[in-house]
């Protein structure tokens, strides 16, 4: 179904984007060959290394000029050094279409007025500004009753906002990365804000996060139903929006959540990933043999088998719904009986992408790309860097409050003990880094939550044997042996 549309696509950036020709040329490509989609798959891959920064930018737009985009977004690895996205109206168009499912099919925002309150950062990164193009098309083309107020990430702003203009509204949405929007909720509470007066609904991403979370939410709001009052975005800086969750995906992942056994068998794995669909006929998404995504897709810089680096797998609508049937669930009728059900439309027949998340050891933070290259700098100061191996490994937890910390475990070089002042010195050094390297981090993870949690191991802890080659930043899979490798 999809791939006429992606070899077509394929087709005219060779004819219109002189840094893809020459990148086939290197690769002994002939395009004329490419005729099938059994031709398209064996396409090389695209990378940010080897495409994006290594031609000029102009040279990977079409005609290569940068002018043919009319907006560039930004985003920061662990270096520090920008990755420039040019974006242009195709991009918004479809971006769009796919935010006005959720407004549609979730919210019912076509007949009800709505205020949407954007809480992704604003400036050149993706997130905020992007968000706020979106919500205003859809107001624009479509007629929805919907305003929108672009307050960004500044949670005295957003607790000043929408207590002054919510009563003129039936609904209030924010759109904003999962930990700064629970922030948002819970400071509202201990400041007196009842959020259900305001029928209060949710747009997130950035982030993965678990039902129990979403479940914490959901009361926090005081809203009726998790599957209509609350979706998440799946998209990156490189490729735009990829999918979005329906209330159909988050029935099913709710399902799943509930039933490890069962979501084991379809996920092949215990974690639960996020769960979208997508449209094929925006985006082309292909499964790679070692388990990571690829796309392809129109946007300001034509994308053609682009490598995403996310960890996931694709199902087709009436594979997903045979799958829920075997296992003694519908969750079409799941819906029709939920309280928020009120249009068929929300059930879409658009196939499934699910998502474990960056693979290359990148860690989400409040949405902010934690990038092992940036903690392993901060060890690499000369009042600790004796005194540790060099291994370690960052992640996410949530606490017993459901609050997102982000934690460093690091291995201590022999005969090292653990001490509080170590502990602290460390964590004071990759927070030092952080701030210094990732413009990301300091824009989108409030002040009170930026030092990491730091748990010193001795050397030769169970967690870092059976060394490799390489290091690995994240902890193995429950399970599994950890490998550096």
């Amino acid at each position: 179904m999809s791939i006429p549309w992606a070899l077509e696509l394929f087709h005219r950036t060779v004819a219109t984007v002189p840094a893809y020709r020459t990148f086939l040329a290197r690769q002994g490509v002939e395009p004329n060959t490419i005729v099938d989609g059994n031709a398209f798959r064996r396409l090389p891959l695209l990378t940010k290394a080897e495409y994006v920064r290594a031609f000029p930018l102009d040279q990977i737009c079409r005609d290569g000029r940068l002018t043919t985009c009319d907006l560039i977004a930004v985003s920061s690895g662990s270096s520090g050094s920008p990755t420039f996205w040019p974006r242009s109206e195709t991009d918004q168009v479809a971006v769009a279409a796919a935010f006005e499912r959720i407004f549609r099919g979730s919210f019912q925002a076509d007949r009800r007025t709505t205020l949407a309150v954007v809480c992704f950062p604003l400036g050149t990164w993706v997130g905020g500004l992007y968000t706020v193009d979106c919500c205003r098309d859809i107001a624009r083309t479509a007629g929805y009753p919907m305003t929108t107020v672009a307050v960004g990430n500044n949670l005295d702003e957003v607790l000043r906002v929408v207590p002054a203009l919510a009563g003129h509204f039936d609904q209030v949405v924010l759109l904003g990365y999962p930990p700064f929007v629970r922030s948002v909720l819970d400071t509202g509470i201990v400041r007196g804000l009842d959020w259900s007066q305001y029928s209060t609904k949710l747009v997130l991403g950035g982030e993965l996060f678990s039902e129990d979370w979403r479940d914490l939410m959901v009361a926090r709001t005081g809203a009726a139903s998790p599957c209509f009052d609350t979706a998440s975005l799946y998209g990156s800086a490189d490729a735009g929006l990829l999918g979005i969750e329906t209330p159909l995906t988050v029935a099913i992942r709710r399902f799943l959540a509930a039933r490890p056994a069962i979501a084991t068998e379809f996920f092949g794995e215990g974690r639960i990933p996020s769960l979208v669909q997508y449209d094929p006929a925006e985006r082309f998404v292909e499964r790679e043999d070692d388990g990571t995504l690829t796309v392809t897709a129109d946007t300001g810089i034509p994308l053609i088998r682009y490598h995403i680096a996310d960890e996931g797998g694709l199902t087709s609508y009436t594979d997903m719904m045979a799958f829920c049937a075997e296992h003694g669930f519908d969750p079409l009728d799941a819906l029709r009986n939920d309280p928020g059900f009120t249009d068929e439309s929300a059930t879409l027949t658009l196939p499934f992408l699910h998502v474990f998340g960056r693979s290359l050891f990148t860690v989400s933070y409040f949405g902010a790309n934690i990038y092992p290259e940036t903690v392993a700098s901060g060890l690499e100061d000369p009042e600790i860097a004796s005194r540790l191996t060099g291994a370690f490994f960052v992640e996410t937890v949530e606490d017993e409050n459901r609050e997102r910390q982000l934690v460093i475990t690091v291995e201590l070089a022999a005969g090292v003990t653990a001490n509080a002042a170590l502990t602290s010195r460390i964590a004071m050094s990759v927070l030092a880094r952080l701030t210094k390297q990732n413009s990301e981090f300091v824009n989108y993870v409030p002040a009170n939550r930026r030092l990491p949690t730091v748990s010193l191991r001795a050397a030769g802890d169970p967690l870092f044997t059976s060394r490799g080659v390489k290091l690995r930043y994240v902890p193995p899979k429950e399970g599994q042996e950890a490998r550096r490798d």
